[in-house]
């Protein structure tokens, strides 16, 4: 070994693992705009619009604050998100219920080093999820689902892996409005998750990130049917807009308290508390008021109709893709059409990802990134590269009670509708 070289010592778990799938784009993306080349960045999920003007205000009153705050979060906030809980879902939470962290990705991480048991991911998935289980070394179960339910997870499927080992432990993730899909479970769905999450004793740790993005702005938590067993995760991160201040929840019942606690102590020892000045800021967020309602009804507003036109878009062309019902996401499936794809040397879904980021410029990611078969030509997109405080400032302007039609997005969305209209020129090339 040459003089000054260290021999690499690396943890098995980590040895060869690649840095997140969703921020290697991002940073591909960046590389390549860099160049001078034109790109289109459909890959990272980072929300397009501003944080909302009551937050910024008092992040910038509370600017000031410096000192360590409680482990488990400020009283005021955790008293806050409590409240939103109370307010939205009618479920009986206190703020000692809810653990606040540096985004809600690292106390996922957490959760997963602290509990003993099985960790259960139905497929597609958003990328991360499987990757922090085998940093910490635990087991997890696919469980795959059909695209003919829009990709969403059945009692039937859950109750079919349970009833093989009725005892064992498990966490099962449920995430919605669904991240790669945009789909979301419907109150009937949810009812019978939860009949089936009691019947085994399962944790359910429900990400609903996204769910203040579900176009009618009716998301339901299936904490409603099955509290005693649902930690609740979010953060400001989709629905404010607010990604990089890194500020994450978890909702937990009086059940789980032990579990909340072990976490607690492992926060003590990793992060120590999450910054001071983004916690007194995010009390005004989760407190809600007019100010934020009008934000997020046209937030929602926004983003239903650029689903609805990108959906049809892929639908003319051949592509199979389920329709949202909230986000900012789609997961078209180009398997119609792969006769042809493959006669033009693509095999698979990373081939594909790399063939439209060659010849249109347009970033996506492949299935395969969340937890769908390599061969598979499912891609996840993102439709986000557009100006969100500008095309805010635009809806206000144009009655509530009407739609977006196709104008406002050409003016206020063209890079999202320009990177859809190349995707489908090049499919007809």
């Amino acid at each position: 070994m040459p003089n000054g070289q260290h021999e690499v010592h690396l943890n098995l778990n980590v040895r060869g693992l690649p840095v997140s799938a969703t921020l290697g784009i991002n940073e591909q993306s960046n590389k390549l705009l860099a160049e001078g080349k034109q790109v289109f960045k459909l890959g990272l999920g980072q929300s397009p619009f501003p944080v909302p003007a009551p937050v910024v205000r008092e992040l910038q009153t509370n600017a000031h604050q410096k000192d360590y705050l409680p482990v488990k979060g400020l009283p005021a906030l955790c008293d806050a998100v409590a409240g939103y809980y109370r307010r939205t879902q009618g479920l009986s939470l206190r703020g000692e219920d809810i653990l606040i962290g540096p985004g809600s990705k690292e106390l996922m991480f957490i959760l997963q080093l602290v509990y003993y048991g099985d960790l259960v991911i139905p497929t597609p998935s958003w990328v991360s999820y499987a990757p922090q289980a085998h940093i910490i070394g635990r087991h997890v179960r696919w469980l795959q689902t059909q695209e003919e339910n829009n990709w969403l997870l059945t009692s039937s499927e859950l109750e079919k892996l349970c009833a093989k080992d009725p005892t064992k432990p498990r966490i099962v993730i449920l995430n919605y409005p669904n991240n790669p899909t945009g789909c979301s479970y419907s109150a009937e769905q949810l009812q019978e998750l939860a009949e089936t999450a009691r019947k085994y004793k399962i944790i359910l740790l429900s990400d609903e990130i996204y769910g203040e993005l579900n176009y009618q702005g009716n998301h339901q938590s299936i904490a409603r049917y099955y509290p005693e067993g649902t930690i609740i995760a979010s953060g400001l991160s989709k629905w404010a807009g607010a990604g990089g201040w890194r500020l994450g929840t978890f909702a937990f019942p009086a059940e789980l308290d032990w579990l909340l606690d072990a976490m607690a102590v492992v926060a003590s020892e990793t992060f120590t508390s999450t910054s001071a000045p983004i916690q007194y800021a995010a009390v005004s967020a989760f407190k809600g008021g007019d100010e934020l309602e009008y934000y997020l009804m046209q937030s929602r507003r926004i983003l239903r109709s650029m689903s609805g036109w990108i959906w049809q878009s892929l639908s003319d062309a051949g592509v199979k893709v389920a329709r949202p019902d909230g986000a900012f996401y789609m997961l078209p499936d180009f398997e119609p059409l792969r006769p042809q794809l493959e006669a033009r040397g693509i095999m698979n879904s990373e081939q594909l990802c790399q063939r439209l980021l060659d010849e249109t410029g347009v970033a996506m990611l492949p299935g395969s990134c969340f937890g769908r078969p390599e061969q598979e030509l499912t891609v996840r997109l993102a439709f986000v590269d557009f100006d969100g405080a500008r095309s805010l400032a635009a809806a206000e302007q144009i009655p509530a009670d009407q739609e977006l039609n196709d104008d406002f997005l050409r003016q206020y969305c063209e890079k999202v509708l320009t990177a859809i209209d190349r995707v489908c020129a090049w499919l007809q090339g």
